[in-house]
C-alpha cells in the first residue's frame, strides 16, 4: 500500500479548512450558550488563544481526515461512499465519543452535545468528500 503523503497533506489542508469554515459559521450560533457553560464553570469566555488552538487542531484533523481515505481506498474503493465511509468513522472516533463523554460527565449540556455531533458530521462529511476528490495516488512511472 503506497499513498502520496504530499497530496495527504495539501488535501487535508483544504479540508482542514473547509472544517474552519465550518467552525465560523456554528461558533456565532451558539456562542452564547457556550459562554454561559464556560461562565458556569468558573472558565474564561473564548478568546483567540483558544480560536487559534481550535483552528490548528481543524487542519490537523483535516490531514488525518484525508489519510485516512488514502489508507482504506484501496480496500473499500475509491470515491464518495468511501469517503462517506471514512467520514462517518473518523466522525465517530473523534466527534461523537468525545462529546458524548463531555456530556456524561456534565461538561456540556446535551442541546449542545447534538447540535455540536450533528454539525461536526457534516463538516467533516464535506471535508472528506473534498479532500478524496482533490487526493492524488503517486504516479508509477
Amino acid at each position: 500500500m503506497k499513498f502520496n503523503l504530499k497530496s495527504v497533506f495539501a488535501s487535508g489542508l483544504v479540508a482542514g479548512l473547509l472544517i474552519n469554515l465550518s467552525a465560523i459559521i456554528i461558533v456565532p450560533m451558539v456562542r452564547n450558550e457556550i459562554e454561559l457553560v464556560l461562565e458556569s464553570r468558573g472558565l474564561p469566555p473564548l478568546g483567540n488563544i483558544a480560536m487559534l488552538c481550535f483552528s490548528m487542531i481543524s487542519f490537523i484533523l483535516g490531514v488525518f481526515l484525508v489519510g485516512l481515505y488514502a489508507v482504506v481506498k484501496d480496500q473499500l474503493g475509491v470515491g464518495i461512499m468511501t469517503a462517506v465511509i471514512v467520514s462517518l468513522i473518523f466522525w465517530f472516533l473523534t466527534y461523537f465519543l468525545s462529546n458524548v463523554s463531555l456530556s456524561v460527565y456534565g461538561f456540556k449540556p446535551i442541546r449542545l452535545t447534538v447540535i455540536g455531533t450533528a454539525w461536526g458530521w457534516g463538516e467533516l462529511l464535506l471535508a472528506s468528500i473534498v479532500g478524496s476528490k482533490l487526493y492524488t495516488e503517486i504516479k508509477q512511472n
